[in-house]
């Protein structure tokens, strides 16, 4: 065994299973590992680093920042926040933002905001607030969000889990209107479920949404952690169905793929629900944080990298589904955030140990999705080599099952 995954596997909690590669740098949308082996990074850390590797303007802005001034908590004013702040609403189109550090933190502020929204504001009585959620969501890790969860094993031994949330079909407005009360402060929901295998719910859906969370007065708070920032070819995946929500989750690329800085954004009559003293975080909002998470957005912009998600995600979308495996059983996604779901007879994960054997690095989902999110600074060339290697290993696979997969 690799010395290094062997220190890692002895000291480390098992709470992950890696692919059995040690990576070592990283530039652009190429890592390479302890043997000098470069592969094609088609998970952008669950597109946190939809910026690239060590993006030159990001790393030059974190280096001078870590120079000048890094932490100060936020307990003073610094230079840098208040200008993050500024673009990232101006952006959105939101009216203010309190910022995290990871994006669970972030959910966790939406949580917190809803529900006194809910009693200072909307008139629902002390404690009875509920916030809706949906089956198949991944919104974080912490004790409240594994509680609302419906994945058996993100519950399993960590409960009690603290009441008020009611979980409903995804994809499914009409059961949204039928779930809410006159104690609904909330929905929260992903516009593309990420971690359940990239759901893309129907046309329409999110706008539906909106619109019978306006009719009940409930929020709707979109989490945006993965799907923001250009991953779906829009700036915010909510756009794709001309919505703007009452409350907004971004995390993951805002760090560049440098370091976590999340942020919750709503209306301002939701945010003023906060006062001195309600919620904080020592590191969230600080100097490096701001100044790396300023020149993201910039990159993002100034690059075209949300055209460019939309435009190649078109194109392997498109040359994904003209493949024609029998071990595929379905293609979906938007922008560079694509799925490939594999028949139930076949591993995902030995697909994704085959490619990695082909220099292409990617990883799977629940156990039969392979996830294709690269670094928005993909080429299409680029793209053409991961798909021979797909079409390879599809092969090989296929003549391991030697017929017992029927075809679809």
């Amino acid at each position: 065994m690799n010395k290094i995954i062997e220190c890692e596997r002895m000291y480390g909690a098992q709470n992950y299973q890696p692919l059995p590669v040690v990576l070592t740098r990283g530039e652009g949308v190429y890592v390479w590992d302890d043997a000098n082996n470069r592969y094609i990074d088609m998970m952008s850390a669950y597109s946190a680093v939809s910026h690239g590797h060590c993006h030159p303007r990001l790393v030059r802005v974190l280096t001078e920042q870590a120079q000048t001034l890094a932490v100060v908590s936020r307990a003073f004013y610094t230079d840098k926040l208040g200008v993050f702040l500024q673009r990232i609403c101006e952006l959105t189109g939101q009216e203010k933002a309190l910022p995290m550090n990871t994006g669970a933190e972030a959910v966790e502020t939406a949580l917190k905001a809803a529900r006194k929204w809910a009693y200072t504001v909307k008139g629902v009585s002390q404690d009875q607030a509920e916030i809706i959620v949906c089956h198949g969501n991944f919104h974080g890790r912490t004790i409240a969000i594994v509680g609302m969860s419906s994945e058996q094993q993100y519950r399993s031994g960590f409960g009690p889990f603290p009441p008020g949330f009611k979980q409903i079909a995804y994809g499914d407005a009409a059961e949204l209107e039928r779930a809410i009360t006159p104690n609904t402060a909330a929905f929260l929901v992903e516009p593309i479920q990420g971690e359940s295998g990239i759901m893309v719910p129907p046309p329409g859906y999110l706008k539906a949404c909106a619109e019978i969370c306006k009719k009940h007065n409930v929020l709707l708070i979109c989490d945006e952690i993965q799907t923001g920032l250009g991953r779906t070819g829009k700036l915010l995946a909510s756009q794709h169905d001309n919505v703007k929500p009452d409350g907004l989750v971004l995390g993951k690329a805002l760090g560049g793929g440098l370091l976590p800085v999340s942020l919750f954004l709503s209306r301002k009559d939701v945010m003023d629900v906060f006062t001195p003293g309600d919620h904080g975080s020592t590191f969230g909002g600080n100097p490096l944080a701001a100044a790396v998470g300023l020149a993201a957005i910039d990159v993002l912009i100034e690059d075209n990298l949300i055209t460019r998600s939309a435009e190649l995600g078109e194109y392997l979308l498109q040359r994904l589904k003209e493949l024609k495996s029998p071990l595929i059983t379905d293609v979906r996604g938007k922008g560079l955030m694509i799925g490939v779901e594999i028949h139930p007879r076949y591993s995902a994960r030995t697909l994704c140990l085959k490619l990695l054997k082909q220099g292409v690095l990617t990883k799977e989902t629940h156990g039969t999705v392979i996830r294709l999110a690269p670094p928005l600074v993909i080429t299409k060339e680029q793209l053409d080599v991961v798909l021979m290697a797909m079409k390879h290993v599809l092969a090989e696979a296929e003549q391991e099952t030697s017929g017992a997969i029927d075809q679809v």
